[in-house]
């Protein structure tokens, strides 16, 4: 694992971390392991328990279908259950399964987006609430994405303005409840290649050709005109969800560079 760890800062606090086999969520799962979390990773590649495993300690794996309301469910109950209550969600799950001009999106393409990158966030953030409730507070981190202005994935752009909505909604309404709501808004983000590709289908020549174009935009549309790196994505999230941003509520933090989205 690279940069900072800070010892202890999780230390006597259960997280949840979806999206935890791979990218940014793997990341953010096992740092927050190492910075003494008991960290429960949830996932539907088979190999999240491969994850979890790397992190040692008090970290377990859980193997769900977050885009349904029962592996939402299932995966809080069972964080509970394990570790004795939930104080973190971190929301990890979501990514263009698609780059292509709208006018390109067939209905059912569009329906997979929606699916793919709002619903798990949405369910999570319900399926947690009787948890933190039960806790006397705690911490949702969404990850949202700049892209919600971008060319080429209108469909994911909807679904990550929708978490940004989630996000201050639900900020509002719990923070009497002692519950802080937050989100960043990643840009494009350097990772190494999936071991299981959001389009399983493969992409055609023309979609590799609409993901050059993504690329470039993202990368002018950023002061920094780069990408960035795993660790500098997991590293806000992390802040945020830490005791150290205890008056933070409502947020969205955008981590691109400079592009706001």
């Amino acid at each position: 694992m690279t940069g900072a760890v800070f010892a202890g800062r999780f230390s006597g606090k259960v997280l949840v971390v979806t999206g935890a086999a791979q990218g940014i969520g793997r990341a953010v799962a096992l740092r927050a392991a190492a910075e003494g979390g008991r960290v429960l990773f949830v996932d539907r590649a088979d190999f999240v328990a491969d994850v979890a495993a790397e992190a040692g300690g008090e970290a377990a794996a859980f193997h769900a279908d977050l885009e349904t309301w029962e592996g939402a469910e299932a995966a809080m109950r069972h964080a509970a259950r394990i570790f004795g209550g939930i104080d973190i969600l971190i929301n990890n799950v979501g990514g263009a399964i698609r780059m292509r001009p709208f006018a390109e999106f067939k209905p059912a393409q569009i329906d997979a987006e929606i699916r793919r990158s709002l619903m798990p966030t949405l369910y999570c953030c319900r399926a947690v609430l009787p948890h933190l409730t039960a806790r006397g507070g705690g911490t949702i981190v969404n990850v949202s994405s700049n892209a919600t202005r971008g060319i080429h994935r209108v469909p994911y752009s909807a679904a990550k303005g929708g978490i940004n909505a989630v996000t201050q909604s639900l900020a509002m309404e719990l923070a009497p409840r002692n519950i802080r709501v937050v989100a960043t808004a990643p840009g494009g983000t350097e990772a190494p290649p999936r071991r299981i590709p959001r389009n399983a289908e493969g992409d055609s020549p023309a979609e590799r050709q609409w993901m050059a174009e993504v690329v470039d935009q993202v990368k002018q549309s950023a002061f920094m005109k780069r990408y960035g790196s795993i660790e500098e994505q997991a590293a806000p999230i992390l802040f945020l969800a830490s005791d150290e941003a205890s008056y933070i509520t409502g947020s969205i933090l955008p981590v691109a560079g400079g592009d706001i989205g």
